[in-house]
């Protein structure tokens, strides 16, 4: 056994997906974070990309310039960690053919196009299915592929799918706009997550069956699933001037920086009242319930709580109330979230080497941790098709004439 092929042993054990394979003609981020999440645990990734532009995460800014020369984009970057990448010109008849050569090798086939652009190409799963009974097919799209919708065929990105669950619309305040950039990429990383738990049941229902089948995930569906509350809530009355806040849930100023925290059981305000020496709040009419101290939060309740912080730290106002019992968090830079030490135990940041700089990137690990899974070591990204070669040797037993024959015709790109 080689150095390599015992290293390779190694990593595998433990991994609980390991043996499992993914070819994934993925794109941006609603995909692709579900396979990266599933090759931190062990799964075999391979991208399809286009020969000449690849998957269009890379044209993402801010980008590096990638050690073949190429610039690619940050999208990408933290996207196509531990995989790798072979170039199949979809629009040819020939890619076509390669492509369904190589789906009886694979476990699962993942797509994230625009709704009925793979079935177009004949690679939907009704033909895919056929030359492989036991494949597990996904596809990520705005609003699905499985059921109507009557936006089946608008363009969707993460903005869209987390606008028309109402997330910007539920932080509108009165007289603005509603207001985007609600939690990151959460309509592409919330949809993946979903993908990600429907591949695995999927991957037990073939355990047990042997049987196939497809996994549709609509970012929309998701994003829905995510803004639980907003429907719910408003069925059951908090509409319009009757949303009032119960309790008190807000974020506030501290010495070097602002911390979160929050107070909606009845027990609480007592907490609270006690950790910043309003005690005499117990026996005010203005807190008789909940809803009457989310009405008091700005001319009462934020600058006693301000005034007590004043002189000290976020970090160490959050450690004294939830000393106290009351649920409180700093309000982090990117700078605090690299220096907090249980961000640093738990791996949640890897430095992944730079090619363009000495200092590394920063992606984010893998937030899943089982007990008889060790942190799988990140591999970089690759490079355009870097591993297309090897790929079309090991699997569809491919010569090295044969695929420089497909190279020259454009139908593959990249010799690794």
């Amino acid at each position: 056994m080689s150095a390599a092929e015992n290293l390779t042993g190694q990593l595998a054990q433990g991994q609980p997906l390991a043996g499992v394979r993914i070819l994934a003609a993925e794109q941006m981020q609603a995909l692709p974070f579900a396979t990266q999440l599933l090759a931190h645990m062990g799964a075999e990734v391979v991208k399809v990309e286009h020969p000449v532009t690849g998957d269009s995460g890379r044209g993402a800014l801010p980008a590096v310039a990638d050690i073949d020369g190429q610039s690619v984009g940050a999208t990408y970057l933290r996207n196509s960690l531990n995989k790798k990448s072979i170039c199949i010109d979809l629009k040819q008849a020939e890619g076509i053919e390669v492509f369904k050569k190589l789906v009886p090798h694979y476990d699962i086939v993942g797509e994230n196009f625009k709704p009925g652009t793979f079935e177009r190409l004949g690679l939907g799963y009704d033909v895919l299915s056929k030359i492989h009974p036991g494949l597990i097919y996904v596809s990520v799209s705005g609003f699905g592929n499985l059921g109507e919708s009557p936006y089946a065929h608008w363009p969707a990105y993460a903005c869209v799918a987390e606008a028309m669950a109402g997330f910007n619309e539920s932080s509108r305040r009165e007289g603005e706009a509603p207001r985007m950039g609600t939690a990151g990429a959460l309509g592409d990383i919330g949809s993946s997550l979903f993908a990600a738990i429907g591949l695995l049941a999927a991957l037990r229902e073939r355990d047990r069956t042997g049987r196939g089948q497809y996994v549709d995930v609509a970012m929309f569906d998701a994003m829905v699933a995510m803004a639980d509350v907003i429907p719910f809530f408003w069925s059951m009355g908090m509409r319009g001037k009757s949303r009032r806040a119960a309790g008190i849930v807000s974020v506030f100023e501290a010495k070097d920086g602002y911390f979160v925290l929050q107070a909606v059981r009845d027990h609480h305000l007592a907490l609270l009242a006690k950790a910043i020496g309003k005690e005499e709040w117990l026996d005010d009419d203005r807190f008789a319930t909940r809803h009457d101290w989310g009405d008091r939060l700005d001319d009462t309740v934020r600058p006693a709580i301000e005034e007590w912080a004043s002189t000290k730290g976020k970090l160490e106002v959050c450690a004294e109330l939830c000393s106290q019992g009351i649920a409180a968090g700093p309000c982090n830079t990117p700078e605090d979230i690299l220096d907090d030490p249980h961000v640093r135990d738990h791996n949640m940041i890897l430095e992944v080497p730079r090619p363009d700089s000495e200092d590394p990137l920063l992606i984010v690990g893998n937030p899943i941790k089982m007990s008889g899974m060790p942190e799988r070591p990140a591999a970089r990204w690759p490079t355009l098709g870097q591993h297309t070669d090897d790929i079309l040797r090991a699997d569809v037993g491919l010569s090295e004439e044969e695929i420089g024959s497909l190279r020259d015709r454009g139908v593959v790109g990249a010799r690794s």
